[in-house]
C-alpha cells in the first residue's frame, strides 16, 4: 500500500496546535488592554555645564545587582 499525500505528521500537527493555543491565550488578553491616558514625557533638561548624567534609581539597582 502507498502512503497517502495528505497526511499530518505528529511534529507538524504540534506546532499547528501550539500555535492555535498562543493565538487563542493572545486573544483573550486583548480585551483587557486599554489605551493610555495620552501623557507625554518630558525630556529632562541637561546640565548646564556638560555632563547629563544623573543617577537615578533604576542606575542604583543596576549597580546594587552588580556587587558581589
Amino acid at each position: 500500500m502507498t502512503e497517502s499525500t495528505n497526511t499530518v505528521s505528529r511534529r507538524k500537527w504540534f506546532a499547528g496546535a501550539s500555535t492555535l493555543g498562543a493565538a487563542a491565550a493572545t486573544a483573550s488578553l486583548l480585551p483587557g488592554i486599554t489605551a493610555g491616558t495620552g501623557a507625554k514625557l518630558e525630556p529632562s533638561r541637561l546640565p548646564a555645564k556638560g555632563g547629563g548624567y544623573t543617577l537615578s534609581e533604576h542606575v542604583k539597582r543596576y549597580y546594587k545587582s552588580t556587587l558581589v
